[in-house]
C-alpha cells in the first residue's frame, strides 16, 4: 500500500493539469509498470503478489482519491486479468499472467458487449473480427486487449484475449468526454483481424457459471471504489481549501471559516455519507473475496447475495459522491470556482462514470430483492 500511496501523492501533483489536456497518462501507467503493481492480482507462482479483491480495490481507491482516470486504466488492467481467468483455461490465463509480471504487460479492454458492430466470422482453424469497438477504456498504451465481437449468423457474444499490436487493429484517439479524460475511452476497429482458436475464451465463457458470472460483479464493485475514492479526494480539496483560502461570510460574524456553523454542518453531513459508503463498500469487498475463494463451488445464491451487496454500495456511492461533489463548492466558496483549480473534475468524473449504468435499474434489482427475494439476473452490468 506504501508504494501506491507514494504513486498516487505523484499522480496527484499532476492531475488537475493533466484533465484539462485528456489524451493517454502515458508517464502514470510507466509508473505503474515499474511499480510492479500490475502484478498485483496475479498469483505468486506466476511471479505476482498474489493479493485478494480487497486489497487490490483499495489501492484502485488510494488512486482515484488523487486522479481517478488512472484509477480506472488500472482497475480495468486487474478486470481483464479476472476476465480471461474466469472465462477461458488455465492453459491459456497461466501463461498470460506469467509474461504479463514478467513483461509488464498492460492490459486494456475492447470488449462493451452493449456495442454489437463487430463481427466474428469462423474459418476453418481461425475466426476474423471486422467492425467498430466503443468505450474501450485502457486500450491505448496496451499489451494485451480483451475484446469481443457478435458471431455472424448465430448472434453469439464471442471473446477472446489478443495482442494490442496485432495487424488489423486500429486504436483511436476519440474520446473526448467531459470526464474521465485520461482513461482513453475511445473507439477501436478492428479490420479482418485474425483470431487464433486457442485465444478464444469459451470453456467455461462468459456468464456461464456461478464463478464465471463474479466477473460483472468484480467490474461494479471496481466503479464502486472509484467512485468513492473521488468523494474522498473531493472531500480532502475542499477541507484544504476550507482551512487554508476561503473567506467567512461577513454575516456569519466569525473570524474563520472553519467557524461558521452551516460550514460545518455540511462537513457532518459529507463525513456522514463517506462513512456510510466506506461501510458498504468494505462490506462488499469482503463478500467479493469469500465468494472468490470458493471458486468452482460458488453457488447461484452465494453469487446473487454478493450481487446484492455491490449494488447497495453503488448505489450509495453514486449518491453520496455526486452529492459531495457538487456541494464542495458550498464550503469552499466563490473562489474556488478558479478554472486552474479544475475542482469541478471530481464531479465531472463521477457524473460521466455513474452513467456507465443506469441507477434506477440497480434501485429496481434491489427493489425485486427486498419485496420477493429474486437475484439479480446475471449480465454484464448486474
Amino acid at each position: 500500500m506504501l508504494i501506491a500511496q507514494q504513486l498516487a501523492q505523484q499522480f496527484a501533483a499532476t492531475a488537475a493539469a493533466r484533465d484539462d489536456q485528456g489524451g493517454t497518462p502515458k508517464a502514470e501507467r510507466d509508473a505503474i509498470r515499474a511499480s510492479g503493481l500490475l502484478g498485483l492480482s496475479i498469483a505468486k507462482q506466476y511471479g505476482g503478489a498474489g493479493a485478494d479483491w480487497q486489497e487490490i480495490l483499495r489501492v484502485v481507491r488510494e488512486f482515484a482519491k488523487a486522479d481517478s482516470s488512472v484509477a480506472h486504466v488500472f482497475a480495468f488492467h486487474h478486470l481483464m486479468l479476472a476476465t480471461v481467468e474466469l472465462f477461458g483455461r488455465p492453459q491459456q490465463w497461466e501463461p498470460w499472467h506469467e509474461k504479463t509480471t514478467r513483461l509488464n504487460w498492460f492490459w486494456g479492454n475492447a470488449l462493451n458487449p452493449l456495442d454489437e458492430r463487430t463481427v466474428c466470422r469462423t474459418f476453418d482453424h481461425w475466426l476474423e473480427f471486422s467492425g467498430p469497438k466503443s468505450f474501450c477504456s485502457g486500450a491505448l498504451d496496451s499489451e494485451m486487449l480483451v475484446i469481443s465481437a457478435i458471431q455472424h449468423g448465430s448472434g453469439k457474444l464471442v471473446m477472446a484475449a489478443v495482442p494490442t499490436g496485432r495487424s488489423g487493429i486500429r486504436l483511436h484517439q476519440d474520446w473526448n468526454n467531459i470526464g474521465q479524460r485520461q482513461t482513453d475511452s475511445g473507439s477501436v476497429h478492428f479490420e479482418q483481424v485474425r483470431v487464433e482458436l486457442n485465444e478464444i475464451l469459451d470453456q467455461p465463457g462468459p456468464l456461464s457459471t456461478p464463478r464465471s458470472c463474479l466477473r460483472p460483479l468484480i467490474a461494479q464493485l471496481i466503479l464502486t471504489n472509484i467512485y468513492l475514492g473521488i468523494a474522498e479526494g473531493a472531500f480532502d480539496e475542499a477541507r484544504h481549501y476550507t482551512l487554508h483560502e476561503a473567506r467567512p461570510w461577513r454575516a456569519a460574524q466569525v473570524d474563520h471559516t472553519y467557524e461558521d456553523p452551516y460550514i460545518l454542518s455540511h462537513y457532518g453531513e459529507f463525513w456522514v455519507g463517506l462513512e456510510s459508503v466506506r461501510a458498504l463498500t468494505d462490506k462488499a469487498g469482503a463478500r467479493l473475496v469469500e465468494a472468490w475463494a470458493k471458486g468452482d463451488a460458488l453457488t447461484e445464491n452465494e453469487r446473487g447475495e454478493v450481487a446484492i451487496s455491490i449494488a447497495v454500495a453503488k448505489i450509495a456511492a453514486s449518491r453520496i459522491g455526486l452529492d459531495l461533489t457538487c456541494r464542495m463548492f458550498e464550503v469552499a466558496g466563490a473562489r474556488a470556482t478558479h478554472a486552474e483549480l479544475r475542482l469541478d473534475r471530481h464531479w465531472r468524473n463521477l457524473r460521466t462514470h455513474t452513467l456507465h449504468d443506469p441507477v434506477d435499474y440497480k434501485l429496481k434489482e434491489l427493489g425485486e430483492w427486498a419485496l420477493v427475494h429474486t437475484y439479480p439476473k446475471p449480465t454484464f452490468y448486474s
